[in-house]
């Protein structure tokens, strides 16, 4: 992997500040992401600037995003992506190696993060999940962490869920009955935090 530490701390600590002030950053229980281990991170996706924000709120840790291929065609933008942790996949068909890369991550005992509804709500509403997260956390033996992020007025409130079990998503011999059922809980996790963090 072309991942460069370095260059994700500098980033991370120039954007914090700015970002805390235009957007009003307000992070709900970072710290149920543990400081050390494997973890999947599942966000719904409202903005481009979720991975940043998400990244902002774990100061101790490396989130390593998955991205749309498209992102990836520019040479500086292809290096730049893989130089924070970022790798491309092709959104609306398998992509096997995209899936072995993040496998990977989590393999070596890094944080993982996807959007689990593929793709960016352009109204703010949910979409109907993925099952990606559930598929690599089966594959993986990898706990899921159900992030929230949410904008009110100008502000973003980012929650972060305790971390979830295989045996807490319902697996037992995988398939996509148990995908679907571990996706499901993953996202109704989600939600309860949208109506917490809008009270």
């Amino acid at each position: 992997m072309n991942f460069k530490p370095r260059l994700y701390s500098f980033l991370r600590g120039i954007v914090t500040p700015i970002f805390k002030l235009i957007f009003g950053l307000k992070f709900v229980n970072p710290h149920n992401l543990p400081r050390e281990g494997a973890y999947i991170i599942a966000s719904n996706h409202i903005s481009g600037i979720d991975p940043i924000i998400i990244a902002i709120g774990q100061k101790h840790r490396y989130i390593h995003f998955m991205a749309k291929a498209e992102l990836f065609k520019n040479k500086f933008l292809n290096w730049f992506f893989l130089s924070i942790g970022c790798f491309p996949v092709s959104r609306g068909k398998s992509d096997v190696s995209s899936v072995k890369h993040f496998e990977k991550v989590v393999e070596d005992g890094d944080v993982m993060g996807i959007f689990i509804e593929g793709t960016r709500s352009k109204t703010g509403e949910f979409l109907k999940p993925k099952n990606g997260a559930a598929l690599i956390s089966y594959d993986t033996k990898t706990p899921v962490v159900p992030v929230c992020i949410t904008k009110i007025g100008s502000k973003r409130v980012c929650h972060f869920g305790e971390a979830v079990s295989l045996e807490e998503l319902g697996f037992e011999n995988g398939g996509a009955r148990e995908y679907r059922e571990a996706t499901r809980r993953i996202m109704e996790e989600i939600k309860k935090f949208r109506e917490q963090d809008i009270l």
